[in-house]
């Protein structure tokens, strides 16, 4: 009899270990969907905010890099699109450096400014095969 109960007390104790493991994970997913939510409207409340401020007035706290700036560079024999950080590869492409013209080439030897992702994708249209 004693053996019938601890059997009965031992699936009880595991079907509540389950029950609340499934509360815990609902509770989680919803906690992260209402932290990615309140993450997307706080960026779009900065740029909101960032469309409002003129462009000589920007405010920013810490180290303020212009958005969408690239620089093109050459390695091994190719150009090799930079973020304005000039350190981080945003797109390796296929254009050998060495077909370029001469005044493009020299433009690119000293890191091409590309102000725009239209202009990015512009020059990478008029120089890929």
């Amino acid at each position: 009899m004693k053996n019938k109960y601890g059997i009965g007390f031992f699936a009880a104790a595991i079907i509540l270990m389950l029950v609340l493991t499934g509360a815990y994970q609902l509770t989680y997913y919803k906690a992260r969907e209402r932290a990615a939510l309140e993450k997307e409207e706080t960026r779009e409340e900065e740029k909101a905010s960032a469309a409002e401020t003129p462009d000589e007035a920007v405010a920013a706290e810490g180290e303020a890099l212009k958005e969408d700036a690239y620089y093109l560079m050459e390695v091994n024999g190719y150009v090799v699109v930079y973020l304005s950080d000039k350190e981080t590869p945003f797109e390796y492409t296929d254009i050998p450096y060495d077909e370029l013209p001469a005044l493009l080439r020299e433009e690119i030897r000293n890191g091409k400014y590309i102000e725009s992702t239209e202009e990015l994708y512009g020059f990478l249209e008029n120089y890929s095969s």
